[in-house]
């Protein structure tokens, strides 16, 4: 008995099926391997910096983190006199940290100052990156 071409034993029909299996198989691999790479890169990518300023006394203080980076600045101001101490860390590693004393007090819009343009310096850095 020969096999009609709608037949599902027809040989055409295995051999499409034979060569599409394979295929089949070679493309699903292709594109987990696809997404994966998507999510690896997600992964490596740098989280969002997280900012926080506190308010103490006459001065601030600001954290900014970002993964296991940190960075942290916090003006004091006295009647006589303002400290300035900036530190930048990578996990328990200090990178930096630098402190500066004024010999007069720093006017709360200068505080504010100090304090918005070291937020705007580490921003402008990590977008550089």
């Amino acid at each position: 008995m020969r096999s009609q071409p709608g037949d599902s034993a027809s040989p055409i029909r295995h051999r499409a099926a034979a060569c599409f299996l394979p295929l089949l198989g070679l493309t699903l691999s292709l594109s987990f391997l696809v997404h994966s790479d998507h999510r690896a890169l997600a992964a490596d990518a740098p989280a969002e910096l997280a900012i926080e300023v506190t308010k103490i006394a006459l001065g601030k203080e600001v954290v900014i983190t970002q993964g296991k980076k940190e960075w942290f600045m916090r003006v004091e101001v006295t009647p006589e006199n303002s400290v300035v101490v900036r530190q930048e860390k990578e996990g328990a590693r200090y990178l930096l940290d630098e402190s500066e004393v004024h010999d007069r007090a720093m006017t709360p819009s200068e505080v504010d100052a100090a304090i918005a343009d070291f937020v705007n310096s580490i921003t402008t850095r990590q977008k550089v990156k």
